[in-house]
């Protein structure tokens, strides 16, 4: 036990020394080498308290399930493929039923404890070990100021999946995103329908939200809070958001549209991942087995029954079937559910041909792709020191690092350092019902800005970043919430370990560009509200060259602007699309099963008809929850835990 310890306190000096020398050339970096070198202040930070920190890990270290290694043709009731978001809770549910046998497989390994410092969260889209670090193709319409002109998209490979390397950021959309879900055929998934799984999975620890039970829960397994660090910024951004109107809200209640502080899913100052929520609390169940390091190449399907019979993966170098007496679900996130479906012959028949892959069913897969495009390009310098800086926050003489090591307090537990945010509808600013069409990301920890240019890949630092770094600073960012524009995941090859081809048409449609030029100037309303302005809040004007040709402020200037610095904020989804039996789009019916194949679902945000306006994690959890009563329901478990 104590060399896990040492090697993970290792882990957290050798990713924080990546972190920090990821951002060579840029001003964090700087700061953060001035005076004294960076190993010598992780050092201090390390030997604050060694015995707190060794006690707090071995602690953890307990938590983690055991991996284990099936023979060659095992059986088990139910194969689980993907230890993420959605299948860690759809393992844990079935687990509850003891004669139920349920294997879990895991590409990557399990998660430590540096993952879980919440605001690391940025640094971990930047290690490869746990993050499949795929890029989307070339295109001069979109991440034109990216390298080779390709956005990156992050998705966790780790025990709890993309849970486990998120902004942490709570969010459930509005009851308007799941009744067109069963607008378009979805029995089941109206809003009325899927709110107890809300519920279900929610500790709500807001103390002014817990009691309010008709929306939220008090026994699930995740956690929610709102970090307890806030700087004056915060506060301040919530009042510009009243100057213009606005309320402050519950965003998860009744009403999403209005400002409010981030609920996050945190615990005790620290990432609640899926693992955490599900996967620790039922370690010693001996029902659920789970596999790490496994690479699932495809899952067996017996061509004559169109029934899915098993899954073949690779471990330490040996491939293995394991069987599956009930069924196979399939809960490898966006990208990876749609690209094991078509290396085992279900997708687009023109194209597995093309590929010499054996078709078993024609299906729209791969297509219907949506995510969230975010804009980084606004940052505003204030002459007051209210803000956080990077030299202030990694700085071992003031006490954040301590506070988190010894406390679980303080700046450190800000989820990926965002404070507040605010949810908008651009087309109607008066109406604070309904759904919003942009949401606003806000903070006044200034480090973001520093480490950006490094996270979404861009062709240069970007001077202005460089030059005001460590200023004090408060930036926004504005997600585009329902675009219109839809793109498509293909494979490039018959092998699972080529990485297939990511086309998301960001902007595609000019209704998208419109919008999110509407939440640019929102947020610009923002910085010129009264409330804003006492801090002298000025507009960083970081134009781009090819852009500079356009009128500054004009529609023409910002749709230059948000082709080149617009990226994801990681919300891939829809790429196996629910639908009623008979839509020639859809993948998976409302039961999550393969729209001609027995024996097999997928559980995971590829089945999202249309994409919701939030952040995916808590719709993930509760797609997950939902289907794991659909299938205790179709096996007739469901009555034995009433």
């Amino acid at each position: 036990m104590l060399n896990k310890i040492q090697s993970l306190l290792y882990i957290l000096n050798i990713n924080a020394m990546i972190f920090i020398n990821s951002l060579y050339g840029h001003p964090c970096y700087n700061s953060l080498h001035d005076n004294n070198s960076s190993e010598l202040k992780l050092s201090k930070f390390l030997k604050l308290d060694m015995k707190h920190f060794l006690l707090q890990t071995q602690h953890y270290l307990n938590q983690e399930t055991v991996d284990m290694t099936p023979q060659y043709g095992d059986t088990f009731d139910f194969i689980i493929i993907g230890a993420g978001t959605a299948g860690i809770p759809t393992a844990a549910r079935l687990s509850e039923i003891s004669q139920i046998k349920t294997l879990l497989l895991e590409a990557g390994s399990h998660e430590n404890l540096y993952m879980d410092i919440p605001i690391t969260a940025p640094n971990l889209l930047l290690d490869n070990n746990i993050n499949w670090n795929y890029k989307t193709k070339s295109s001069n319409k979109y991440c034109r100021g990216m390298n080779g002109n390709r956005c990156v998209w992050p998705r966790g490979k780790v025990v709890g999946g993309s849970s486990t390397i998120n902004g942490m950021i709570a969010t459930r959309g509005g009851a308007e995103d799941y009744d067109r879900w069963a607008d378009m055929g979805n029995e089941g998934w109206a809003y009325e329908d899927i709110h107890k799984y809300f519920k279900k999975l929610e500790t709500m620890n807001i103390p002014e939200l817990k009691s309010d039970t008709i929306y939220h829960g008090t026994d699930g397994p995740v956690h929610i809070t709102s970090p307890s660090y806030k700087t004056s910024l915060a506060e301040a951004f919530l009042k510009a958001g009243k100057e213009l109107r606005y309320p402050i809200v519950d965003y998860n209640g009744k009403n999403m549209i209005g400002f409010s502080y981030v609920q996050a899913t945190i615990m005790n100052g620290t990432r609640m991942s899926s693992n955490r929520a599900y996967l620790h609390p039922i370690r010693n169940r001996d029902n659920l087995h789970i596999i790490l390091r496994s690479m699932v190449t495809k899952i067996l399907i017996d061509s004559s029954t169109k029934r899915a019979v098993g899954v073949e993966f690779i471990k330490n170098n040996r491939t293995i079937h394991v069987n599956a007496s009930k069924e196979v679900i399939l809960c490898a996130g966006a990208i990876g559910s749609p690209q094991l479906l078509m290396l085992s012959g279900i997708g687009p028949e023109k194209h597995l041909t093309e590929l010499g892959i054996k078709v078993i069913q024609n299906a729209p897969v791969g297509e219907n792709l949506m995510d969230h495009p975010v804009f980084f390009g606004l940052t505003w310098t204030i002459n007051a020191s209210i803000s956080l800086t990077s030299s202030e926050l990694f700085n071992p003489i003031n006490p954040y690092m301590t506070e988190f090591v010894i406390n679980r307090t303080g700046p450190w537990t800000s989820p990926g350092f965002i404070e507040t945010l605010a949810f908008i509808n651009t087309k109607h600013p008066d109406k604070h019902s309904g759904l919003p069409d942009i949401e606003l990301l806000f903070t006044g920890i200034q480090p973001i800005n520093c480490i950006i240019p490094t996270l979404i890949n861009v062709k240069d630092p970007l001077s202005l970043w460089i030059k005001y770094g460590d200023c004090h600073s408060w930036f926004t960012l504005p997600i585009l919430l329902k675009p219109k524009s839809r793109g498509r995941i293909t494979l490039l090859a018959n092998d699972v370990n080529v990485k297939p081809e990511i086309v998301p048409n960001y902007f595609d449609d000019p209704n998208d560009v419109k919008t999110m030029i509407a939440g640019i100037r929102t947020a610009l309303k923002i910085g010129q509200t009264k409330t804003m302005q006492k801090f002298d809040s000025q507009l960083l004007n970081i134009t781009h060259t090819e852009c500079k040709n356009d009128e500054y402020d004009s529609d023409a200037y910002w749709e230059c602007m948000i082709r080149i610095q617009s990226s994801t904020i990681f919300h891939p989804s829809g790429t196996c699309k629910m639908g009623p039996r008979g839509d020639p789009t859809a993948v998976v019916d409302p039961r999550l099963k393969v729209i001609g194949i027995s024996r097999l679902r997928v559980v995971d945000a590829s089945i999202m008809p249309e994409i919701i306006s939030a952040h995916l994690s808590i719709p993930v959890y509760m797609i997950a929850e939902k289907a794991a009563d659909m299938i205790k329901e179709d096996w007739g478990y469901l009555e034995k835990l009433r």
